[in-house]
């Protein structure tokens, strides 16, 4: 668990990460490796479970924070992936206040919240239990994704919720909730998302989006975004296997 990652969330320093959607921690080391600042372990949308999310969790090299978004704004499944140790959470689909009270109340211990005590890997399976709980609700990341038309509406409500910690844009969604999937570049998404980075940004809450890759990337960071999750790891590889490949069958042709 990399202990600065919140304080550094909230101090508005630029994080870099990308999103891990392969179950393995060999990926998961690789990419720790090359010098992202965090990565997005997927259980939302990829193929992975508790116990591969915790392998690549304890897969990552230090100081490279482990950062999970959880398949749904579930009590369950949030203490149980807090419970493998990542350094935060990132829950889907916030479209109201009350979505995001529930999300917070989930991920803190009582008398913040009603997240569940038990031993496992985040507190050393107990070898640090007293000292885990006393420090998890400050140490701990939660973070909103707000990807929906109904979420963009009730932003200023969302993040104005006691304890969450930043805001994270899921462009792609959005897009599809206008009836616009995919065409990021249309005025209303754009509209929507510029609506969003204003608001957290009026409110200094820390605010993160998906990026496509380094010139999407660089747009958001210029309009105060600080919380990046630039490519993925399927997408890395099969453009690089692909490039690879074309460079190969280039030269044969020459």
């Amino acid at each position: 668990m990399d202990r600065g990652f919140k304080g550094k969330l909230r101090k508005k320093e630029l994080l870099v990460g990308t999103v891990l959607g392969i179950a393995s921690p060999e990926v998961a080391e690789i990419i720790s490796e090359v010098g992202f600042d965090w990565v997005w372990i997927d259980m939302e949308h990829a193929a992975i479970d508790l116990v591969q999310a915790q392998i690549m969790t304890q897969a990552l090299r230090e100081g490279c924070a482990a950062v999970v978004r959880v398949p749904w704004n579930d009590s369950v499944w949030i203490k149980k992936t807090l419970d493998i140790g990542c350094d935060g959470v990132i829950v889907p689909q916030i479209k109201t206040a009350e979505e995001a009270k529930a999300a917070v109340q989930a991920s803190k211990y009582p008398s913040e919240g009603i997240r569940s005590l038990g031993l496992a890997r985040a507190s050393k399976y107990g070898m640090e239990f007293a000292d885990y709980v006393r420090k998890a609700n400050e140490e701990i990341a939660i973070i909103l994704q707000i990807e929906h038309i109904e979420g963009v509406n009730n932003v200023e409500s969302i993040i104005e919720t006691p304890g969450i910690d930043a805001i994270m844009i899921g462009p792609y969604d959005l897009s599809g909730s206008l009836g616009l999937i995919g065409q990021l570049d249309k005025p209303e998404v754009e509209g929507a998302i510029q609506k969003v980075k204003r608001q957290c940004l009026e409110k200094g809450t820390p605010v993160g989006i998906f990026a496509d890759g380094p010139e999407s990337a660089r747009t958001h960071i210029s309009d105060g975004v600080t919380l990046i999750g630039m490519g993925s790891d399927s997408v890395y590889l099969w453009k690089s296997a692909k490039s690879e490949l074309e460079r190969l069958s280039g030269s044969l042709s020459d």
